[in-house]
């Protein structure tokens, strides 16, 4: 699991980080002092857990958890706070745990482990959702029916190489043809495997084993370079995050 520290205090920062890097397998990925920055940090990075104290400087804990409770995906949260009184608040925010100051060798080892005991189950969830997925794909359709100069051709959906929408048509290339479909990018990706295509932008979607090249480009969006293919390949911002976790970037 990848975690961060948020803690001003310097003591008490080394402290659970003795406990962690002793008791755990957990990363700590990077350590915090104030709130702001570290909502800057979590919406470019991904992270499994955030141990927070409450009251730090420029964004308190409290209003920085409950910011991060509205992402889509967001790490469980562990306050790590002298006060008390914050206790009802962090319950009503389902948070994973509340721990007080000071540190209780016992109490933090305790958390520790049923943060394990989270991540083990969560990849027996993963595995098991990977399987079925992996049976759903060897159930797809290997092959599409494409109209070419009146005729209709059986193509391997593996011989695909992208797909492009144009208006109200669907444009689909291989090695070598150009083939045209008359419903949307969207219908059209229901008869591909996405085990392999990955829609890269509202009009394109593209089989990752063509891939040639990956370039950066402005705004932190990529263009794919496709073997045999001249063409330009847009990732959009939106596509960034799945398409950097599915080429292991």
């Amino acid at each position: 699991m990848r975690s961060i520290i948020v803690e001003d205090e310097f003591p008490a920062r080394e402290e659970l980080k003795y406990f962690i890097k002793n008791f755990s397998d957990i990363e700590i990925v990077s350590e915090f002092d104030n709130g702001i920055d570290v909502l800057k940090f979590i919406q470019e990075n991904n992270i499994d857990v955030i141990f927070l104290d409450i009251n730090i400087p420029l964004l308190d804990g409290m209003l920085l958890a409950k910011t991060i409770k509205n992402f889509k995906v967001s790490p469980k949260i562990v306050f790590i706070t002298a006060y008390k009184e914050h206790a009802v608040d962090a319950f009503e925010l389902e948070v994973f745990d509340y721990i007080l100051k000071p540190y209780s060798e016992e109490r933090i080892v305790s958390m520790l482990n049923k943060l394990k005991l989270f991540d083990e189950n969560n990849k027996i969830k993963d595995e098991k959702n990977l399987d079925d997925k992996l049976l759903h794909n060897e159930n797809l359709v290997s092959s599409v029916s494409l109209w070419k100069n009146e005729k209709l051709m059986v193509i391997n959906t593996k011989d695909i190489y992208y797909c492009e929408a144009r208006e109200r048509e669907t444009y689909v290339f291989t090695k070598d043809d150009e083939y045209i479909v008359k419903c949307s990018l969207t219908e059209f990706e229901k008869n591909l495997p996405d085990n392999i295509f990955f829609k890269t932008h509202r009009s394109y979607i593209v089989n990752i084993n063509k891939i040639n090249e990956i370039i950066p480009w402005f705004n932190n969006t990529y263009n794919l370079k496709l073997k045999h293919k001249k063409c330009d390949i847009p990732v959009s911002r939106s596509k960034i995050k799945n398409f950097r976790k599915l080429m292991h970037i």
